[in-house]
């Protein structure tokens, strides 16, 4: 990995993956992770009480990482807060266990980080790895405030070149995103309201009220096996998505916005997923999306939704 004086003059990164059952996708990720060229990184694998197998399996493949074993699952944000808590890195690289990294896809982030204190957040390319030439993520659009929804720049794309340039973006990507550890002690750890979805993107909403930038950095690659987990449109998914799109709601639109984002929600969003799931005959999807509408109604007043953990 390069003699002392090289490590020397590399900030520590601490790579932090959350794991949930598919050891082998994890194996897989971290066999590609300890083929890189950056020379100072420390990686911290989170267990999150997963189901039906043993997660010594990971260390005892890799005995350098650092594992920490969940007794219950905390959900996306909860289990990364745990790594980030444990971390030693200047940098955390939020990175997803269903990935596969470039040899030299740290690098570009550090340098980028490295080069403006305002920069908040940084993610690299993202591509499919089922279709290595096809883009998932070079940037991502504002969220709609009334709608609650955006979308991934150049999603399902053919990367031919045209976005080769590091552009400041709205959102980073939560399947591989590195943050300085010194920014998130100023504007706390990720909420663990959401549980699963939008809670990056509330991050990047934090991360931008506070006055940084986020970027998406061009040349640093990294290969994204999608929905792996939760399945391309399980129930589970269905849940959590639309529950996290309406707490983001909650905490980060306010005044006349939130009152017709609300209405735009009652009115329009409800009524018409409504309809194309009973249409599509897709009634343990509309099972979950009314359960995930129904967990709102019993936290109305919920006050500790609004409340951000710190990090000191």
């Amino acid at each position: 990995m390069g003699s002392n004086t090289q490590i020397r003059n590399y900030p520590l990164v601490s790579v932090i993956t959350v794991v949930y059952g598919q050891l082998e996708v994890t194996l897989e990720m971290l066999s590609s992770l300890k083929k890189i060229s950056y020379p100072n990184i420390e990686i911290i694998v989170v267990d999150n009480a997963s189901p039906n197998c043993n997660p010594n399996i990971l260390k005892q493949a890799f005995p350098s990482i650092h594992l920490i074993t969940n007794h219950e699952n905390l959900g996306f944000a909860g289990a990364n807060n745990i790594g980030i808590i444990n971390s030693n890195g200047k940098y955390v690289l939020l990175l997803n266990n269903d990935t596969i990294v470039e040899c030299d896809f740290l690098e570009p982030l550090v340098e980028k980080l490295e080069s403006d204190p305002q920069i908040g957040a940084v993610s690299p390319k993202i591509r499919f790895f089922s279709e290595p030439d096809t883009l998932q993520y070079v940037g991502m659009t504002p969220i709609n405030p009334y709608s609650i929804r955006n979308h991934s720049i150049a999603y399902c794309e053919k990367d031919k070149g045209q976005y080769d340039m590091d552009t400041i973006t709205m959102y980073a990507h939560g399947a591989a995103m590195m943050l300085p550890i010194k920014i998130i002690k100023e504007i706390g750890l990720m909420s663990q309201a959401y549980f699963l979805y939008y809670e990056e993107l509330d991050w990047g909403y934090r991360l931008r009220q506070a006055g940084y930038q986020i970027y998406y950095v061009y040349n640093s690659l990294v290969y994204h096996k999608e929905s792996i987990t939760t399945g391309a449109t399980s129930p589970l998914k269905t849940y959590y998505l639309n529950r996290s799109r309406l707490l983001y709601m909650r905490r980060n639109i306010h005044g006349i916005k939130f009152l017709i984002s609300l209405l735009f929600q009652i009115f329009i969003s409800i009524p018409k997923n409504s309809f194309v799931f009973i249409i599509k005959g897709k009634f343990k999807l509309l099972s979950a999306y009314y359960r995930a509408i129904g967990w709102h109604v019993r936290n109305i007043f919920n006050k500790s939704l609004h409340h951000n953990p710190s990090f000191q």
